[in-house]
């Protein structure tokens, strides 16, 4: 399939999705030429999805950015583009990857299959309220959106050790097929952030995501 959709948003925002049906060596072909520390990477990864989804990740910067651009990561796992100075977030599954971009501002992203079980995020990820707020319809939907968007609040945040049910608080929402969330990024010094979220689903995945 390839490029599934590339979007403007009305902040400047860019989000572009991949659809990840090519065999590797079609991706391989489709990335050509691989920056040497992204093929090195690809050589220590055992699975072949895993290597897939990469690739996908390198088919979407050649995609939205017409200069040659080099992929690193900070300590903490956060991507950045070494000779661009653009902020971006990354998100991969086993059928999509996507990029959000934006000048100037951060961003966070994450994506996920619906056929997942989100069961265990009850217990690990949320708090007493939001653990009230679950509604006994489309339990497994509502859990889905909690989790990309604590991982998108993570993503943005670019802070190790987040306990993502201390530090992350969504306010209670009634799952549809787009729209908006609320949340709060609750620092270790107790100050707190908020944030508007955004999250659509597409083909059976819910996406959710972030920008300032």
């Amino acid at each position: 399939m390839g490029l599934y959709s590339r979007q403007q948003l009305e902040n400047g925002a860019e989000i572009a999705i991949w659809e990840i049906s090519e065999d590797e060596d079609d991706l391989r072909r489709l990335c050509s030429p691989i920056p040497n520390d992204e093929l090195e990477e690809l050589q220590l990864l055992k699975s072949a999805a895993r290597r897939k989804e990469k690739l996908a990740v390198r088919a979407l910067l050649n995609e939205m950015f017409p200069e040659k651009l080099y992929l690193g990561h900070h300590d903490n796992g956060k991507p950045y583009l070494q000779n661009c100075a653009v902020e971006i977030s990354i998100t991969h599954c086993s059928k999509y990857a996507a990029i959000i971009a934006h000048k100037e501002l951060d961003v966070g992203i994450d994506i996920e299959s619906l056929d997942r079980d989100f069961s265990a995020v009850e217990k690990k990820a949320l708090s007493e309220d939001e653990k009230e707020d679950l509604s006994d319809k489309n339990t497994n939907l509502q859990l889905a959106i909690y989790w990309c968007a604590k991982e998108a609040i993570y993503k943005r945040m670019s802070r190790n050790g987040v306990d993502f049910a201390e530090q992350i608080e969504v306010e209670k929402f009634n799952p549809k097929a787009e729209g908006e969330l609320e949340a709060t990024f609750i620092h270790k010094d107790g100050t707190e952030e908020e944030f508007e979220l955004n999250y659509e689903i597409f083909d059976n995945h819910i996406m959710v995501w972030l920008v300032g």
